[in-house]
């Protein structure tokens, strides 16, 4: 027996490791093909782009694993069926539930390893992947001047460069607004040509001009009053832009760590019941506000039947209330309502507002804590459905297994992206949305590992056509028998 569960591990851990880094990697060139434009062109160093792509890997193991899992199983009791070695180890009296033993018992040690990683692992590397591509995203493009366009990412001027020469580092026709003082377009230098070369350090650009001028048309923003036109032309002239702009900046994690998305189980519990509390008390405050709207009608309450009660109650007893009043004091009424009703009706809307994005937070808090077990749960029912799925079909290698596995995963994937949508919309409650593709999932998985392991000719095509046939000849035994009690 050890030798054959060594055989079983053996054949099924090769497939498991190719296939995870196989679908880790096609997600990867996913995430570059859809962030493409936030990368190129901006300069980003190895170290950079190596990090972001490295915590990236890690926040895409809850789509690969369980991929990896369902073709993995599909893959190995394919091969044992094609290979007739399933025949011969039944032969030998063992059957397909104690030859599963070995690769359930290491599906349960991924799950939970799964679980832990969803826990630990996942929110670290969120904070780091999310705080990253965030910087990378804010960064701007790399210095690139081009000719007869105007270039504004310096901070504080606009360049415009008619014609470049690389081989001898020259510009033509240069024009130069200044805005760093404000005011328009009221400060120009024109050069017929100048070089531009960047500091050592990649810190300063300096741009030496010939033969030029600069234009001044600014105001005197003491006096507010415009400065006299002033014009100065120059045979060289040198300026120096800042561009540290340009460097990458790191912004402080502590801004992401308060995300769902960054938390653990414990975290993510303590931020549910404080937004709880929160929202509880804004639903509270609800009555308060309405009720306080209609406090000014009590300076009507003067009749001596109203004295001692409540206001709402004088509202509701039209007998009661204005009993005695004229007919300018009703019209001061009608204003008064009509004033309070649309004070209610705007409070309710911008309250209506916020308890919608308070109890919207508040499910995205629990979808994320429910997702931490879904993982683990997902791994083990995609497993019962490969291992027996792969001992009925039969087939190995990357051909009928790897099209059965991507059915089943993007039908997981369907459901569990349907109940999490759902679920954040409202539509189900946080739970039944994320556990919505196991209980899916869950009887289908079941069923194969019954049909397999009983041997079902579940996709023999002789065994559908016998079916088909029975059928027929009942339906027609059916009809028989009802005519010949008719014609009695």
């Amino acid at each position: 027996m050890k030798k054959i569960y060594k055989l079983v591990l053996k054949a099924y851990s090769g497939p498991l490791v190719m296939t995870f880094f196989i679908a880790l990697f096609i997600l990867l060139m996913q995430f570059l093909w859809k962030y493409v434009d936030d990368l190129v062109g901006k300069g980003l160093t190895w170290d950079v782009i190596v990090q972001l792509l490295f915590y990236a890997s890690w926040t895409f193991v809850p789509m690969a694993l369980p991929l990896a899992i369902l073709l993995a199983s599909l893959m190995t009791f394919g091969n044992l069926g094609e290979n007739y070695e399933l025949v011969a180890i039944k032969a030998a009296g063992i059957s397909l539930r104690r030859l599963m033993l070995p690769l359930v018992i290491l599906s349960i040690v991924i799950s939970i390893a799964a679980f832990f990683f969803s826990n630990n692992v996942l929110p670290y590397a969120n904070l780091k992947f999310r705080s990253i591509l965030y910087d990378v995203r804010q960064q701007k493009l790399a210095l690139n001047i081009k000719e007869g366009v105007y270039y504004s990412d310096i901070d504080g001027y606009v360049m415009r460069v008619a014609k470049k020469t690389p081989v001898t580092n020259m510009l033509k026709d240069i024009q130069i607004y200044d805005h760093t003082k404000g005011g328009g377009n009221t400060m120009l230098t024109i050069a017929d040509s100048g070089t531009m070369v960047q500091t050592t350090d990649q810190q300063f650009l300096i741009l030496t001009l010939f033969h030029g001028y600069n234009y001044d048309a600014s105001y005197n923003s003491e006096a507010y009053t415009k400065k006299p036109f002033q014009k100065t032309s120059f045979e060289k002239e040198e300026l120096r832009f800042d561009l540290s702009g340009f460097k990458m900046v790191r912004t402080d994690e502590d801004l992401f760590k308060k995300n769902y998305m960054m938390l653990n189980l414990s975290q993510l519990q303590h931020a549910k019941d404080s937004l709880t509390t929160i929202y509880d008390q804004a639903t509270k405050s609800v009555r308060f506000e309405i009720l306080y709207s209609f406090y000014d009608f009590k300076q009507f309450n003067d009749d001596k039947a109203n004295k001692g009660l409540r206001i709402d109650t004088v509202l509701k007893n039209k007998k009661v209330f204005g009993k005695n009043f004229k007919k300018d004091q009703w019209v001061s009424i009608v204003e008064l309502a009509a004033s309070s009703a649309r004070l209610v009706q705007t409070k309710l809307a911008d309250m209506n507002t916020n308890l919608k994005d308070q109890d919207k937070l508040i499910r995205r808090h629990e979808v994320e804590w429910w997702r931490k077990f879904t993982l683990s749960i997902a791994c083990l029912i995609l497993f019962f459905i490969g291992a027996p799925m792969g001992a009925i079909i039969r087939k190995g290698g990357l051909g009928l297994p790897l099209i059965l596995a991507v059915l089943f995963f993007v039908l997981y994937h369907v459901i569990s992206m349907t109940g999490e949508k759902s679920a954040n919309a409202g539509a189900l409650t946080p739970m039944v949305g994320m556990w919505l593709s196991s209980i899916v999932l869950l009887p289908i998985g079941i069923y194969l590992t019954y049909k397999a392991t009983t041997d079902s000719p579940l996709l023999d095509a002789d065994a559908y056509v016998k079916l088909v046939k029975r059928f027929m000849l009942w339906t027609k035994i059916t009809k028989e028998d009802d005519k010949n009690e008719q014609a009695s």
